[in-house]
């Protein structure tokens, strides 16, 4: 199943470059496609104080990075990324309070990646049914 940035990529290939104002159409669409991945990954951090809050959704229509994509603000929560573990449980290792001579184990608390994987397929089709929808408005067939 291709993902919802290829289907945007799809569109891409076809037409070229979307215009601005088709543009300023799909955003709104697809962010409102995203948010329940992005409050189900809100829940799933819900152990931080901090890290909820650092969550966003992001469009983007360029070739390099077109699709939705949820983030997370390193600035505003930079334990985000250790504890995501890149999805994986496990453990993870960090010097204690920044001593390097001595080192901790943590366990990780993923909560993007389960976010992400448990609506994907639902994603790739409502973003493409957006996508598809949008460009019929204004006359691509």
């Amino acid at each position: 199943m291709p993902s919802a940035g290829e289907e945007i990529l799809r569109v891409l290939d076809v037409f070229g470059p979307i215009p601005a104002e088709i543009r300023k159409e799909i955003r709104p669409a697809l962010r409102k496609v995203a948010e329940p991945i992005l409050a189900q990954a809100k829940v799933n951090a819900g152990w931080s104080s901090r890290i909820p809050g650092a969550i966003r959704i992001n469009t983007s229509f360029s070739r390099r990075t077109a699709g939705v994509a949820i983030t997370v603000s390193a600035k505003k929560a930079p334990h985000a990324r250790p504890f995501e573990h890149l999805g994986r449980q496990g453990t993870f290792r960090h010097p204690h309070f920044g001593d390097r001579e001595k080192w901790v184990s943590q366990t990780a608390r993923p909560f993007l990646f389960p976010a992400v994987s448990s609506a994907d397929e639902d994603l790739v089709r409502e973003t493409g049914r957006v996508v598809d929808e949008t460009a019929r408005k204004h006359g691509f067939r």
